[in-house]
């Protein structure tokens, strides 16, 4: 059986739609056999999205999404492989739910001042148990016809920079890698080009991040063009890196992107699920 990996996905307990079930299940339908499920700022979905795993055959890698800060600038660190129960980590999630609270309030406030109301009660309600995200803002713009798509919502008011914006003090880069190396995890940046940085940027960027103790790097994400990989590969290469691929599904109406459509891993790269236990 030709193996299929997806190692960056989201559920509805942070910004997906689908519950860690229906997602799954849907990775399983579209022929995916190792799936991570790497939630923002949470391991709440693994029990049940490794209940379903069992039940279909799909080998189920328990991973996490962390946003960090570095030099002013966030980034985010996939974490593969962990263990959901380290106390570092589990600790560090709680508070990162109490910050994400935090930072809701405050954005809800600032659309309440563009006479946009009733936005924190909804966000509130549509995560549920799960991490309240900008996505979810971003929703219910929409819902309420203040945008016409979710990207015009962080185009005019989640942004950095935009009405609604609010600057966020993470985990500093290094102590979220030590937590996901700590619990036994590799540490993957993840979808490096979406940062925008130069290359001087991206050589610090990466030193920082190995001597912290990350061990990959995202080379192949979902529409992504070959001259990119080209370049992902490169930094792979160059910092000694293992590469990982991810979708970074969150919702079935993004026809974009989807669970395992993912270009193959260039044989030169050392793919990351070898360091994997």
């Amino acid at each position: 059986m030709t193996e299929l990996y997806d190692l960056h996905c989201h559920s509805n307990a942070s910004d997906g739609t689908l519950s860690p079930t229906e997602l799954v299940l849907r990775a399983h339908q579209q022929g995916v056999t190792s799936l991570a499920l790497t939630d923002h700022d949470t391991t709440a979905g693994l029990p049940e999205a490794q209940l379903c795993a069992e039940a279909t055959g799909i080998k189920l890698i328990p991973g996490i999404e962390l946003s960090t800060n570095w030099q002013d600038k966030c980034f985010h660190i996939v974490g593969l492989g962990i263990d959901p129960a380290y106390l570092p980590l589990s600790e560090a999630t709680h508070n990162l739910q109490s910050t994400r609270l935090e930072r809701a309030e405050k954005i809800a406030l600032k659309l309440e001042k563009k006479r946009i109301p009733g936005a924190f009660e909804a966000v509130k309600k549509a995560a549920g148990e799960g991490m309240i995200t900008r996505t979810h803002f971003a929703d219910f713009l929409l819902s309420q016809n203040h945008v016409s798509t979710q990207q015009e919502a962080f185009d005019r008011y989640l942004g950095k920079g935009k009405a609604a914006y609010v600057s966020t003090s993470w985990a500093e880069l290094e102590l979220a890698i030590s937590w996901i190396t700590g619990a036994g995890g590799v540490a993957v940046l993840a979808h490096p080009l979406r940062y925008k940085l130069t290359a001087n940027w991206m050589k610090r960027l990466l030193t920082v991040f190995k001597d912290a103790g990350g061990q990959g790097i995202e080379v192949i994400t979902s529409r992504i063009n070959a001259d990119e990989i080209r370049m992902a590969a490169a930094y792979a290469t160059r910092f000694e890196l293992a590469g990982s691929m991810g979708s970074d599904f969150h919702n079935v109406s993004n026809q974009w992107v989807e669970l395992g459509r993912l270009a193959p891993l260039p044989q030169n790269i050392k793919p990351v699920w070898e360091l994997l236990g």
